[in-house]
């Protein structure tokens, strides 16, 4: 089968181009995204601009049709990767919330929890809670990022520390991480180098919860 049509997207039009972020990286791959189906056709996309925009398309057809179908989901800044972490030896789109950049502090001191998808039929799944392992070592990397703070005394901390009450509340430790921030707020760890959002100690606490509930994080 031979699909000839002109390579755009939503985001980014016909100007697309190829996603070489690393020399000799692949760009176009033929793997399966589901156990039980045929293979699909993955190109990764690249819109430019400044941290924008890693875009993954999936051309996929039906056994005994030659109709080609398009979806794509925009990764943001972060960028995705293909790996095969799960059991059913398919593969998944390993990447990082990019809900987050720029939304506590300025984007160097961003953090972006974990983010695993999934696709099937028509639908890029959210399927990060099935990989908990994984899950918990991104929080360790995100709260030993808090801690090394401490040499400059917390001045830019809230955006790895989101990560990090990210991760761990997708682990079922809400609780530990509301005790945890508490005890931050009271030391004065919770800190943000940009003024312009001016979300620091108690009013930081409260907007990170209502981030996590809008994005699912916390359930409401």
């Amino acid at each position: 089968m031979v699909y000839n049509q002109v390579v755009s997207s939503v985001w980014c039009g016909k100007v697309c181009w190829p996603d070489f972020i690393t020399e000799g990286k692949k760009v176009i791959h033929v793997v399966k995204l589901q156990r039980n189906g045929t293979p699909s056709v993955v190109l990764d996309l690249y819109s430019g601009g400044a941290h924008c925009c890693s875009i993954e398309q999936v051309y996929t057809f039906k056994l005994n049709s030659t109709t080609v179908h398009k979806f794509e989901h925009n990764f943001g800044d972060p960028g995705e990767q293909l790996v095969q972490i799960g059991q059913n030896h398919s593969y998944d789109l390993l990447s990082a919330d990019d809900h987050f950049a720029y939304e506590f502090t300025d984007f160097a001191a961003s953090g972006l929890p974990i983010e695993i998808l999934s696709f099937s039929g028509s639908t890029f799944h959210n399927i990060t809670r099935s990989f908990p392992n994984l899950i918990a070592k991104d929080a360790k990397v995100w709260i030993n990022v808090f801690k090394s703070r401490a040499s400059s005394h917390y001045e830019d901390s809230v955006g790895v520390v989101a990560a990090w009450a990210a991760d761990e509340d997708m682990l079922g430790h809400s609780a530990a991480v509301s005790k945890f921030l508490a005890a931050q707020v009271k030391a004065g760890h919770l800190n943000s180098a940009l003024s312009s959002i001016n979300l620091e100690g108690e009013k930081f606490v409260i907007a990170l919860q209502k981030f996590l509930r809008l994005h699912g994080y916390l359930k409401r």
